[in-house]
């Protein structure tokens, strides 16, 4: 039933894009591994308060919903 979720696990290679996305764009390491997760998994949006508004990393769109 949750299987379609699973599609991102921890590990080195998350670690380091994560890493390397936070040194980038200039956020927070957990901000940075939500961005890194997301683009793992193909992901083209990505819904959060905590990044800038507009801001596209890589191939992923970041919205601000409120």
């Amino acid at each position: 039933m949750l299987t379609p979720l699973c599609r991102v696990f921890a590990g080195i290679e998350l670690y380091r894009r994560a890493l390397d996305v936070a040194e980038r764009w200039r956020c927070s390491f957990y901000d940075a591994l939500v961005v890194a997760a997301a683009l793992q998994a193909g992901c083209r949006t990505l819904y959060t308060e905590d990044l800038p508004h507009g801001q596209r990393v890589e191939t992923l769109n970041i919205i601000n919903p409120f």
